[in-house]
């Protein structure tokens, strides 16, 4: 699999190799973007150097070298090196390379066993790593983009050594770019405006830079420059890296929630905004700003969930893209209302209660009766009707005898709260009076 980045040879690579194969480094120092990992005083760096190396798990977005630090580590440590794909493999697969690798160890190499999408595996093939691992048959190095925590068997993942890769920032794309006009020989034919936007368009992998790249050189005509609009009709922009059932989706869905939370308008409608580009579901945005007017601002500001449940009713009477600036406004109007999760805090402390005392009978003055025995039980006796009483208010005990009074709900100072807190606390006082 190619992945970034220098030249591997200062000579001509053969034509028709890929631009981010003929850039692939030879070396852990030529990686771009990894210092952490690979620089002079990383944790891989480290490991080669003290002669031992221990079963990893590399972590981290598409384009960020994975592959070919693995490579790497194998040809610097001289391991053997071998590469399955779990998209692609199954048990037989898996059985045929440990039986090379043990037969390889038998004659005193030991083997590197690189497995690209490990998180792929089910439950079973992840187990059947553990003893090649545990006897030393292989050296593992799987590669996810999915966090490991979720998606890996606890016993792997405490016999390897999770390690983060992190998405290229916009110099080391950059210095790719400069790279690859070395080995091209010539510039990119953009205006500093469009490199500016090319380096944005990369979304920070490696491999996706240097193919725009060589979408440019291709489309140029001789002595053209390209301007920002130039550069989007010839490239067509890459799709967002996004997949809606994985981190992705779950990161970003938790940044534009967090945002709203925050009374931060401008980051949630970004958020909003990549979601969509990336062609998320607009009812499960819907939903997600419904649940959000309940959680986050709840009775501060009734009007919230009107309104997020409005932008839903629009959306389906519009459709897309139209719709969409329906769910930008609650998003706007959720962000900048005021906030209050005494609700939501409120029902969780109910449902504790009820899983508690949940055998609880309620007080038999507001229960019916309607049957002679009930009425004999005394159900119903002594019970207030609140609407003939002054102010509407009985001020009598809803709660279960053996509980006793609870008090669940707590609203702030806050929006519209502030006026329900009002109202509590004069009942209060009522309640106080009329039981005394």
């Amino acid at each position: 699999m190619a992945d970034l980045f220098e030249p591997d040879r200062p000579e001509k690579a053969p034509p028709g190799r890929p631009l981010a194969d003929r850039l692939r480094p030879a070396s852990l120092g030529d990686v771009v973007g990894q210092e952490h990992l690979t620089g002079e005083d990383g944790v891989l760096t480290r490991m080669i150097r003290s002669g031992s190396l221990g079963s990893m798990i590399f972590w981290g977005p598409p384009g960020t070298g994975k592959t070919t630090v693995a490579r790497l580590l194998a040809g610097e440590t001289g391991l053997a090196f071998e590469q399955i794909s779990a998209i692609f493999s199954g048990v037989a697969d898996l059985k045929k390379v440990f039986e090379t690798a043990r037969l390889r160890r038998s004659n005193g190499r030991q083997t590197l066993l690189f497995v690209d999408e490990i998180h792929r595996f089910n439950r079973a093939q992840q187990d059947s790593f553990l003893p090649v691992m545990e006897d030393g048959t292989i050296v593992l190095v799987g590669a996810t983009t999915e966090n490991p925590s979720f998606e890996l068997n606890a016993a792997l993942l405490s016999r390897a050594r999770v390690l983060v890769f992190q998405s290229l920032g916009e110099d080391s794309i950059a210095h790719l770019f400069e790279r690859a006009e070395q080995a091209e020989g010539k510039p990119l034919p953009l205006d500093a405006e469009a490199r500016a936007m090319l380096l944005r368009m990369a979304d920070g992998d490696g491999r996706a830079s240097l193919t725009l790249a060589e979408e440019v050189w291709r489309a140029a005509k001789p002595g053209e420059i390209f301007d920002p609009e130039g550069l989007l009709r010839v490239v067509q922009r890459r799709a967002p890296i996004y997949d809606k059932g994985q981190d992705g989706h779950y990161n970003l869905i938790s940044a534009l929630h967090k945002s709203v939370r925050g009374s931060d308008p401008d980051a949630a409608l970004y958020y909003l905004a990549r979601m969509f580009d990336a062609g998320e579901d607009p009812l499960y945005l819907g939903r997600r700003l419904v649940r959000m007017a309940v959680e986050d601002i709840g009775l501060a500001d009734p009007q919230a969930l009107v309104i997020a449940n409005a932008a839903k009713d629009a959306y389906d009477y519009l459709g897309s893209p139209e719709g969409e600036l329906a769910f930008a406004q609650a998003c706007v109007y959720l962000a900048t209302a005021p906030k209050s999760n005494a609700v939501y805090n409120a029902f969780k402390a109910a449902t504790r209660a009820a899983k508690e005392h949940g055998s609880l009978l309620p007080p038999k003055h507001i229960l019916n009766a309607p049957t002679k025995l009930m009425k004999e039980e005394a159900y119903g006796a002594g019970y207030r009707y609140d609407h003939d009483e002054p102010d509407a208010f009985s001020g009598q005990d809803y709660f279960p005898e053996k509980m006793g009074r609870q008090t669940f709900y707590d609203p702030p100072e806050r929006g519209f709260e502030r006026e329900i807190r009002k109202r509590l606390d004069y009942w209060s006082k009522l309640r106080r009076e009329r039981n005394e």
